[in-house]
């Protein structure tokens, strides 16, 4: 039997005006059978009473801050220089962790990862708007590969990073708007590899809002290209070009013919391949 301790995992948590969110949040980190854990909260100057879920879980919160920031990014950054853990995971505040075992699951798996595997993840549950489950994203990394280094993101909010990715890679790029995680990523894993728990959904992702917008998908597909430039891949790939072409058609479609009928004419093409309606239910 082995003598080593389970891994440290810092859980980082980005929030602005999250007053509707923040305590699911905050209270399913904290109601974790795993004890080898800490909750970072970074608040970017709230000012619809999210303050004071934060000081009200005091108890629940190994570090917090309030204070004007430059963005997402620039929140886990400060969560970083706080953290200690061995494995680390981002979270906005309408994210939750599923379960009262998932970082014990998790921390398992992540005792028998190789030191040589810096990126492990697993698949997240989509959720509507009004908390409604939708369906689960994520593939293996077999399968998720070539689309990933053409663009497709790894869903975030199931990612562990090793500690020692940042430390040799450094932190996130506050240049990006949006795409600041998938140029990360792409830093790591343009040549090497992530590990898939295939067994595991450890975390609920709200949609909605700007995440249903195609203007903000067009600039997430920019940010994209950006990073794959800036890693050395001169030309989109296949993916990227299919996805863009998509979001411009959305967008046309919304201007056009209204936000309404644009999801139910998407809804239908799901359903003509087979998946379950996603843009009627967000």
């Amino acid at each position: 039997m082995s003598d080593k301790s389970p891994p440290l995992i810092s859980i980082i948590v980005a929030v602005f005006n999250g007053v509707d969110a923040l305590q699911q949040c905050i209270d399913s980190v904290a109601t974790q059978t795993y004890l080898n854990k800490e909750l970072i909260v970074i608040d970017g100057g709230s000012e619809d009473g999210t303050v004071a879920i934060i000081e009200a879980s005091r108890e629940k919160i190994d570090y917090w801050v309030s204070e004007v920031d430059g963005g997402v990014y620039n929140a886990w950054n400060k969560g970083l220089s706080k953290a200690k853990g061995e494995w680390i995971c981002f979270l906005g505040a309408d994210d939750y962790l599923l379960g009262t075992e998932v970082l014990a699951q998790i921390s398992a798996r992540l005792e028998k990862i190789p030191q040589s595997i810096r990126v492990v993840y697993a698949q997240i549950m989509l959720l509507s708007a009004g908390g409604e489950a939708l369906f689960p994203v994520g593939e293996p990394w077999e399968k998720m590969k070539v689309r990933f280094r053409q663009g497709l993101c790894l869903p975030h909010q199931g990612v562990m990073h090793r500690r020692s990715l940042f430390e040799q890679n450094g932190k996130f790029d506050e240049s990006f708007r949006i795409g600041g995680d998938y140029e990360l990523m792409l830093r790591e894993l343009k040549t090497a590899n992530a590990v898939f728990i295939p067994d595991i959904i450890p975390t609920a992702m709200r949609q909605g809002g700007l995440s249903s917008n195609p203007s903000s998908s067009i600039q997430a597909m920019r940010d994209v290209r950006r990073a794959q430039k800036m890693h050395g891949q001169y030309f989109p790939g296949f993916f990227w070009l299919m996805a863009m072409m998509r979001v411009y058609v959305r967008l046309v479609l919304w201007d056009s013919i209204g936000e309404r009928p644009t999801r139910k004419i998407f809804d239908l093409g799901r359903r003509i391949k087979g998946l379950p309606p996603y843009w009627t239910r967000i």
